[in-house]
């Protein structure tokens, strides 16, 4: 390590133990690191956004690399892979993590051992197990560190299909209910799987030991003995069904709007501007995933058609009509989804609730929490006019989908 950086960090409070195994790279600004930092052995820093808040501990467990990370206050990262990834205060993961671009835990989500994320977005207090791969999914539910959603160890959301397209995150739960911090939390049982694009709404259950391959609304159920599994032939290109994923997809861009929103109007009060900056740059990131996958997806139409036109099936005119017609719509559908991305929703109703939020920007949970339900309802309705302009707007151009 090097001696003047060593001593920098040393003598403004943070701690590095075995300070002769630790690299930080010259690109890392020693002024972004703050006091009370603990810094284990064997820990690699660098990038020049890195940004660590006070009282965090990194790799307590095992090495942890870091790299353009931006990270609140108390937060324990116990060893493995960070890269271009925001956690706020006291979110935690545990060793073996591989953490990449776009992911965002929020307050006290937490990870145990040997998790995979990316394009991820955890809403406080969201819990998962070990051994779990979740990637392109977006996690609310829960009010506290003991009623809490959670993914069950041994888990796999699955993002990858057999066509090759990646159009396939998950919401569980959304946005406009979820960031008050008030809804049912949703279990996601371990040794099972979600297959992406999935919606799951609060307070649904879904037991151990199953791949779920569908939506569920709230306060659900899913349990027993799943279908035998059925051979038939593959017909590599074809899409058999197309409006949910369509629509999965363009809710989750909404969502992911209405998310940047909050950061930006209500987030920005209670972050410091670093953590606001690189969690904004995330979400955005996130939004420039959703929208270049779905685009893929949309040229990928053509052969799927041709594909089932060779079937001569007539059960299938309506699919093929759809899939036409979101292949020839999807330049009006991008130029819109970018042109929203910065959609205000129905102003009356943001004003209405910024002027509700306590003055006091200390302590964003308990801040949040206690707003009266007067003002949560003004809330939800805002950023429900957010989500629901980008869906009815999409919708408008895919008549053959409503």
């Amino acid at each position: 390590m090097d001696n003047k950086i060593s001593k920098n960090l040393i003598n403004r409070g943070i701690i590095i133990i075995e300070p002769q195994t630790v690299y930080i790279s010259d690109d890392v600004d020693p002024d972004r690191i703050e006091e009370g930092v603990t810094i284990y052995p064997g820990c690699r820093i660098s990038g020049r956004k890195t940004y660590i808040g006070k009282d965090t501990k990194l790799g307590q467990e095992a090495p942890a690399s870091l790299e353009n990370c931006s990270i609140g206050r108390g937060v324990e990262l116990k060893g493995g892979y960070f890269k271009n990834a925001v956690f706020l205060d006291r979110s935690s993961m545990g060793s073996g993590a591989h953490v990449r671009e776009a992911t965002i835990l929020e307050e006290e989500a937490n990870a145990a051992h040997a998790v995979g994320l990316k394009q991820t977005i955890l809403f406080p207090f969201v819990t998962l197990g070990s051994l779990i791969n979740f990637c392109d999914c977006m996690m609310a539910g829960g009010t506290s560190r003991k009623n809490h959603s959670e993914v069950g160890s041994s888990y796999i959301h699955f993002n990858f299909t057999p066509n090759m397209d990646k159009a396939t995150a998950s919401l569980l739960g959304d946005v406009p209910r979820g960031v008050f911090l008030r809804e049912r939390p949703i279990f996601l049982g371990g040794q099972g799987g979600l297959v992406g694009p999935s919606c799951i709404g609060f307070g649904s259950t879904i037991a151990a030991g199953i791949i779920y391959r569908n939506d569920l609304a709230d306060g659900m159920l899913v349990a027993g003995t799943q279908a035998e599994a059925k051979e038939s032939s593959f017909i590599p290109g074809a899409y058999f069904e197309v409006k949910r994923k369509i629509m999965n997809n363009i809710s989750y861009i909404a969502n992911l709007i209405a998310l940047r929103k909050w950061y930006t109007e209500v987030r920005s009060v209670f972050l410091t501007e670093p953590l606001l900056k690189a969690s904004v740059e995330a979400i955005d990131s996130g939004l420039d995933e959703r929208v270049a996958r779905l685009k893929a997806f949309a040229e990928k139409i053509p052969e799927s058609v041709k594909s089932l036109r060779l079937l001569k099936k007539e059960h299938l005119s309506g699919i093929i009509r759809e899939q036409e017609e979101f292949h020839l719509r999807w330049p009006e559908i991008e130029d819109n989804l970018n042109k929203f991305r910065d959609l205000a929703g129905d102003t009356n109703l943001m004003r209405n609730f910024l002027s509700g939020l306590p003055d006091d920007s200390s302590d964003y949970i308990a801040s949040i929490r206690s707003l009266d339900e007067n003002t949560v309802r003004a809330g939800i309705s805002w950023l429900s006019s957010i989500t629901h302009t980008i869906e009815t707007g999409v919708c408008s151009l895919l008549p053959a989908l409503s």
